[in-house]
C-alpha cells in the first residue's frame, strides 16, 4: 500500500492498494474511491464491539478490497487539522484519542484503553476510555489543529492542559496533578486538573481541540 497526505488544515490521506488488499474504515470515513473496492461492514466480535461503543465510536468497521486489480481509496479528516500516519509493530502500540482513528491497513488491531488510575479516567481531558492501536501495519489517525510532538526520556514528564493530549506511545504514563492553590483553581481559567504525561515515549500534542473551539464559540452563538 502506497499512500500520500494532502491538502493540511484540511487533509485527506489517498492510498493505492494492490489488488486484494485490505483496509479497515471507520464508519462514514470513505471520502472517494475506485470502482473495484468492495465494502463490507463488520462488528468483529461481541467484545470489540463493546468496547468500541464504549470508546465513543461505532461499533462496526468497514473492510474495503480492491477486488481483482489495484485500486484507489481516500479518507478525508472531519475536523481541520492533520492526518498522521504511524507504522504499528508487536513492540510499538499507540494511545490516542477516542475519535483519532480514521483508517489503518488489515493487520492493526483496534481495542479500548483503560486509564490505570480512576484520576487519570475523570479527570485527564479525553475522558476514561482512549483508543489503543496494536498489531502490525500502517495507521492514519486525525487530530485536532497544529500537531506538536515530544521525545519523553524515561522519567521525564510533560504537564498538558485538557483535552491537548492527541496521542503517546503506549510507553509512556498518565498521571493526574491538581492545579495548586484554591485561588489558581477557581480564577486561573485554566481548570482544576492537568494531566502529566511520562516517558519513555514519543507524546502528541493538538493545538485546537474541538471541545475547545466549541467552546470558543458559544458566546458568539445567538441565543434560543
Amino acid at each position: 500500500m502506497k499512500y500520500s497526505i494532502e491538502g493540511e488544515p484540511l487533509p485527506v490521506v489517498i492510498c493505492e492498494l494492490d489488488a486484494n488488499e485490505k483496509m479497515i474504515t471507520e464508519k462514514g470515513a470513505m471520502s472517494w474511491m475506485s470502482p473495484n473496492m468492495k465494502m463490507e461492514t463488520v462488528g468483529g466480535g461481541v467484545g470489540k464491539m463493546f468496547g468500541r461503543m464504549f470508546s465513543g465510536e461505532s461499533m462496526f468497521v468497514n473492510h474495503y478490497t480492491a477486488v481483482g486489480a489495484p485500486g484507489m481509496i481516500a479518507f478525508a479528516s472531519s475536523f481541520p487539522g492533520a492526518i498522521r500516519a504511524f507504522e504499528i509493530t508487536p513492540n510499538r502500540d499507540i494511545v490516542c484519542q477516542k475519535t483519532a482513528f480514521l483508517a489503518s491497513t488489515f493487520g492493526v488491531e483496534l481495542s479500548v484503553f483503560f486509564q490505570k488510575k480512576a484520576g487519570a479516567g475523570l479527570f485527564g481531558g479525553e475522558g476514561f476510555i482512549m483508543q489503543k492501536l496494536s498489531g502490525q501495519g500502517v495507521v492514519f489517525v486525525e487530530f485536532d489543529g497544529y500537531i506538536k510532538d515530544y521525545e519523553l526520556s524515561a522519567g521525564q514528564s510533560i504537564v498538558v492542559d485538557t483535552g491537548y493530549l492527541a496521542a503517546m506511545d503506549a510507553s509512556c504514563s498518565i498521571e493526574i496533578q491538581k492545579v495548586p492553590g484554591v485561588k489558581n483553581m477557581l480564577f486561573g481559567g485554566e481548570g482544576v486538573f492537568n494531566t502529566v504525561v511520562t516517558g519513555p515515549g514519543r507524546v502528541w500534542l493538538q493545538s485546537m481541540p474541538i471541545g475547545q473551539m466549541a467552546g470558543s464559540l458559544i458566546p458568539y452563538l445567538p441565543a434560543k
